[in-house]
């Protein structure tokens, strides 16, 4: 039952997107799969119109299809060998759709949706890119000019780093050196210990899990601010108190100059998001203690040897206080105190008459 609710949505969502890019509804289509001809056609459209737009990497002669949606003997089997080939050139992340066996995936439940939906995704990236070129026709900077300062730069320059590859020419392709870096990384990929890069998450996530999973990011995100505004005031507040003393009055601006390049870098957002979670991988979830002895080759430093010396008892132990003794004072002392003498406390007796 669940199953079914999830696939009415995902239709739902398919047919929104659709509309939005100019097509009309398409009740059913999906449900038939690489069988069916109009659904056949509506891929050919959308894989044309991605064409027109510039978003494939092979060039194609004027007029050649790049989805072929005939009506014949063989027309499944080349729409199907077509739209591999057309998935892997779009670097398509279902490795299910892309596989050998396409026709036996298309006639899975849902797999059609999914086909749609990826190609919806592609076409409306497309449109806003194309759209962003005619706002703002001059040419971005190519890469590693002008843009050293870019965290995406950073996090690339880091990756050459750690691969041992040597730093691009300017104006050297995205799409070159990501097939350098992928070349790289398949060749060192043998090297690493058997389930290395074994995924964190491994199950499949559908968009009610996607929306579960990024409302659970979004509580955790505003969690783990309000805990990092507390520690900033904190340390905001120690570091106030090495200003109270007379000797930092001389060197208050020398401080200054070192702690405000340092604070401002501290920022209560977190920058941790979905995507690391998705490229998560499961030793990522083993627990090591920090006092083992792996851990401490690279912790260890010479400080740890340091000891302290003398410092001064403070006192405050408990332990050591004794109670004040109540002292005794005389009732008569200071007046004003009851008349002493013998008392009887007994009852009185009655008078005989």
């Amino acid at each position: 039952m669940e199953g079914v609710k999830a696939e009415a949505r995902e239709g739902a969502a398919v047919a929104r997107d659709l509309r939005a890019l100019g097509y009309g509804g398409v009740p059913g289509l999906a449900s038939r799969g690489a069988s069916c001809p109009d659904f056949r056609a509506l891929c050919a459209q959308l894989a044309a119109e991605l064409a027109t737009l510039g978003a494939l990497e092979q060039q194609r002669e004027a007029g050649a299809e790049v989805l072929s949606a005939g009506d014949g003997p063989g027309a499944e089997e080349d729409f199907l060998r077509q739209l591999g080939r057309l998935l892997r050139e779009l670097h398509c992340p279902d490795r299910a759709l892309c596989g050998g066996d396409g026709a036996a995936e298309l006639r899975e439940p849902g797999s059609s949706l999914r086909l749609l939906r990826f190609l919806c995704s592609e076409l409306q990236a497309t449109h806003l890119l194309h759209l962003r070129s005619l706002l703002d026709p001059s040419p971005g900077p190519p890469l590693g000019e002008g843009v050293e300062g870019t965290g995406m730069v950073q996090e690339l320059a880091l990756t050459l780093q750690a691969l041992g590859l040597p730093r691009p020419a300017p104006g050297t392709p995205a799409s070159q050196l990501l097939q350098e870096l992928h070349a790289k990384i398949s060749e060192l990929q043998p090297s690493l210990p058997p389930g290395s890069l074994q995924p964190l998450l491994s199950s499949s996530l559908d968009a009610p899990r996607w929306e579960a999973l990024e409302s659970l990011s979004q509580s955790l995100k505003d969690q783990y601010q309000c805990c990092r505004c507390l520690l900033l005031k904190r340390l905001d507040l120690t570091t106030s108190a090495f200003h109270w003393s007379d000797r930092a009055e001389a060197q208050g601006a020398a401080m200054r100059a070192v702690l405000i390049p340092l604070r401002e870098f501290l920022t209560p957002e977190s920058d941790i998001s979905l995507a690391h979670v998705l490229a998560a991988r499961a030793d990522l979830s083993r627990l090591v203690p920090a006092t083992s002895v792996a851990v401490r080759r690279g912790t260890c430093c010479a400080i740890n040897k340091v000891l302290m010396g003398n410092v001064p008892d403070r006192g405050g132990r408990p332990n050591e206080l004794e109670a004040p003794m109540p002292t005794w004072r005389s009732r008569t002392e200071g007046g004003g105190g009851r008349k002493t003498g013998p008392q009887c406390w007994g009852r009185k007796k009655k008078k005989k008459k």
